[in-house]
């Protein structure tokens, strides 16, 4: 069956080959084989291609961890501030495919988002997604966030991107408000005004969906989130589709920017 395998640590496109490998086995007692049409190139198979994750596989090795984002969004809202219908969380990384997930999660629960966004030609399509507020990132971010949510708390802020970005949320968070480090997409240290966290004072936590007190959450989150779907309410816009056999130019894309998927079974032979 053909796959695509890390072969080397370094940048993706030189270790990631597109190769043949066995068939799985057939499923024993309490097993299942899954078969997967489509597959994501996400953010993190990038870090464990280029040997900086927190996972580092034996090479070869066929990697690829989680297909979908909806329980990463859902339990950043979930997990660390007991947030009340119509109170506000703010994020970084809008676009992303967990910041979408975000922005319908809080719709269901009845909270209002503040979304950062790179580009001001996605604060429309954001808006009509659900987003309350969109604002570009810019030096003045902040103060124009607080002047949206005008009195409103904003206890909870979610950063998918790391470096300044991360003093951003810092800045807007209210007394005693909460961070929740979940990726680092420009991946440079993150950089923080030491007087936010003295004398607000803020809560710094770490999300990883691979954290033992998480895993059994993931099902009833992916389950919602499925439902979300099929009901319409969530869309993920993908910028490209390639072969498996086109992994390297697959992988230079989502470098590059935008969901990237691969087509699984348009693929093997």
């Amino acid at each position: 069956m053909r796959a695509i395998q890390l072969t080397a640590f370094g940048n993706p496109v030189d270790g990631l080959e597109y190769v043949d490998i066995p068939e799985a086995n057939a499923p024993g007692p309490n097993q299942v084989l899954i078969g997967v049409e489509f597959s994501p190139i996400n953010p993190n198979d990038l870090m464990v291609a280029q040997g900086i994750y927190a996972v580092r596989p034996p090479l070869p090795a066929v990697i690829g961890n989680e297909g979908v984002n909806p329980p990463t969004a859902a339990l950043l809202l979930s997990e660390y501030v007991d947030l009340k219908p119509g109170e506000w969380v703010v994020q970084n990384a809008a676009n992303s495919g967990v910041g979408r997930w975000v922005i319908a999660f809080a719709k269901t629960l009845g909270l209002k988002t503040v979304n950062i966004v790179r580009r001001r030609e996605l604060v429309a399509e954001l808006e009509a997604l659900g987003a309350d507020v969109v604002v570009d990132d810019s030096k003045d971010v902040s103060e124009r966030i607080k002047a949206a949510v005008g009195q409103a708390e904003l206890r909870l802020a979610l950063d998918g991107v790391s470096g300044p970005a991360t003093g951003v949320l810092a800045a807007t968070l209210s007394p005693h408000g909460t961070l929740v480090s979940f990726a680092a997409m420009s991946e440079t240290p993150i950089s923080i005004n030491p007087l936010d966290v003295i004398f607000k004072p803020l809560t710094m936590r770490g999300f990883w969906l691979g954290h033992p007190e998480v895993v059994a959450k993931i099902a009833p989150a992916i389950a919602q989130a499925a439902a979300m779907i099929a009901s319409g309410r969530v869309h993920i816009p993908v910028a490209a589709t390639y072969p498996l056999s086109s992994i390297k130019e697959a992988v230079a894309h989502a470098q590059r920017g935008g969901k990237i998927l691969l087509d699984i079974t348009g693929s093997s032979n």
